[in-house]
């Protein structure tokens, strides 16, 4: 029964769509990783310099005796926002890049012999149907 079980998750683990998967999981940690960068070291003190030195990140409300980051929150927002964007972009010019690479397929119409005895019969029909509406 273990043995079953193995050779199913062997075969599972080894198609296609789960190591697609898996590298796009990878790959996205890593973008996801160049993206926070850009958001923390680049458009967040941009950001902070248009609005006087507030950072969002530091917002935050004190209720009774807890104290709610929603700054924190609001710049996860938008962290996520950019990573989708910028995502969405690097597919876009990734799927741009793969339609012109790939050349349409022309279609060729092969013509069709047709051998002697087939033109005969069709000559032959022909002329019957040409008699019939002589008669």
């Amino acid at each position: 029964m273990f043995k079953n079980m193995l050779a199913e998750f062997k075969e599972f683990a080894l198609r296609g769509s789960v190591l697609d998967l898996a590298v796009g999981v990878v790959i996205g940690g890593a973008f996801s990783a160049i993206v926070t960068s850009l958001v923390t070291n680049i458009i967040t003190p941009i950001i902070v310099a248009l609005t006087g030195g507030s950072n969002i990140s530091d917002l935050s409300i004190k209720i009774l005796n807890a104290k709610l980051m929603y700054g924190a929150f609001l710049q996860s927002i938008i962290d996520f926002l950019i990573i989708a964007f910028s995502i969405f972009m690097f597919i876009k010019v990734i799927n741009t890049f793969v339609a012109k690479m790939k050349k349409p397929v022309e279609e060729v119409e092969e013509e069709v012999e047709i051998n002697a005895t087939e033109e005969y019969l069709k000559e032959i029909r022909d002329l019957l149907a040409q008699q019939n509406k002589e008669i």
